[in-house]
């Protein structure tokens, strides 16, 4: 199968004043030489610590952001060096939910012109079409024909998101990027949007890249999962072979971190030394070595190459067959 989406060393640094006086401008690399594929169909996950680049990688395979270098193919068609002309055209098929449902919808405007505005953009709506249409978005997600007057400030965290979703959908995309889109929904609420995300990629054939840092989520959304450090992928998988039999430290602190339902189950606290490096000054050899119980002099000194372990399951460490240990529960 044909990849729909397919990245190469992306990266992107942004450039930080110094907080000395005197001292020169620093780089801060967001997104460090971050390479995948995302197959139709499929719901990727990408996660990661908050700061990691994971929402920076989301709006450069979109060109919200334009990236330093790197390649992305959207269907063998380069995103990363179409005219601005060709990306409208292509943006027809790739869309984003943003984070923020507060900040992500224009106050001044009404719902039904919210979601309408992607089909006037387009040309796939005229007239009265348009609210026609609009309104049988906003019956998709939950919302009601009742709602295409209000304003975004007359509804709950819930409904802005349905909204946004709403608004995703007008142009029919293949490609969703997901980019945390229940964090800031209460519990019950998630369930509620995660559950509607699922349902609509099912009718509309959609494929998600869903970014979050919440790993109870992505393990009931997800078919694969990628793990972000610094800016790089440190690990690749299917769902079921990441969360059973991590192959990268990091991620199995990631997972150890997960409460766990059941007040008679303990596990080995796995206890991260040290402090989050700075992406500024990444340290030498593997970045997490500073913080890892595995570590070894070679960790010190060597990036590890990101490489297949077994069975499609890639990692970026020295001493993969090691990790583990701290996964095992005790009675």
């Amino acid at each position: 199968m044909t990849a729909l989406l397919t990245v190469r060393n992306l990266s992107k640094a942004f450039r930080v004043s110094s907080d000395r006086p005197g001292k020169p401008k620093q780089w801060l690399r967001a997104v460090d030489g971050v390479s995948f594929d995302l197959m139709p169909g499929e719901t990727l996950g990408l996660v990661g610590e908050s700061g990691c680049g994971k929402s920076t990688t989301g709006k450069l395979l979109l060109r919200l952001i334009e990236p330093d270098r790197g390649s992305v193919h959207f269907e063998e068609k380069s995103i990363t060096s179409a005219s601005k002309r060709d990306l409208t055209a292509m943006r027809r098929d790739m869309q984003i939910i943003f984070q923020d449902p507060f900040s992500s919808l224009n106050p001044r405007m009404r719902v039904g012109e919210i979601i309408g505005e992607p089909l006037i953009i387009h040309g796939l709506a005229r007239g009265p079409e348009i609210r026609q249409q609009v309104i049988a978005l906003m019956q998709k997600v939950g919302l009601s024909a009742e709602h295409y007057d209000r304003y975004p400030h007359e509804f709950s965290g819930g409904q802005r998101q349905r909204i946004g979703i709403a608004r995703t959908l007008a142009v029919r995309p293949r490609l969703v990027i997901a980019d945390e889109p229940v964090s800031a929904l209460d519990l019950s609420i998630q369930a509620q949007i995660v559950n509607l995300l699922k349902d609509l990629q099912q009718e509309f054939g959609l494929t998600y890249l869903f970014i979050s840092h919440d790993l109870g989520v992505v393990e009931h959304v997800c078919d694969r999962v990628a793990v972000m450090y610094l800016g790089r992928i440190i690990e690749l998988a299917d769902v079921e072979s990441l969360y059973q039999h991590p192959r990268h430290p990091y991620t199995e602190a990631l997972l150890n971190a997960v409460p766990v339902p059941d007040p008679n189950r303990q596990r080995r606290q796995q206890i991260l030394t040290g402090e989050i490096p700075s992406p500024i000054e990444p340290p030498s050899g593997c970045h997490f070595h500073p913080r890892c119980p595995y570590a070894q002099d070679l960790c010190k000194t060597e990036y590890p190459v990101f490489t297949e372990k077994s069975g499609g399951h890639q990692a970026a460490c020295h001493f993969s067959e090691q990790v583990g240990k701290f996964r095992q529960p005790t009675s």
